[in-house]
């Protein structure tokens, strides 16, 4: 059995021949980056979160504002008659 050889004796020759040179491509004169409204959404919910989770828990200026409330005699006796009415309206006592 005899192998015939199918290319050139030569292996090099390949490395020699050069083919027609990559062109270049040109660079865009600026980067543009577009987002989503989707992701702009998301942007301010995460925003706002960050606000809400900075915020203190109590808020002590409406802490005062009640404290000073029940210091009155007169505003406790007009709640409870407000919130009386309320229930009788409900269930239609009035």
């Amino acid at each position: 059995m005899t192998i015939d050889r199918l290319g050139p004796v030569d292996p090099l020759s390949k490395l020699n021949k050069s083919g027609k040179p990559d062109k270049v491509a040109k660079p865009d004169a600026k980067d543009t980056i577009s987002v989503s409204a989707e992701a702009r959404n998301l942007g301010e919910i995460y925003r706002a979160t960050e606000i809400v989770k900075a915020a203190p828990d109590i808020r002590m200026d409406r802490v005062e504002e009640v404290r000073q409330k029940l210091q009155d005699p007169g505003y406790i006796d007009s709640k409870v008659e407000e919130v009386a009415d309320r229930i009788m309206d409900v269930f239609g006592l009035s």
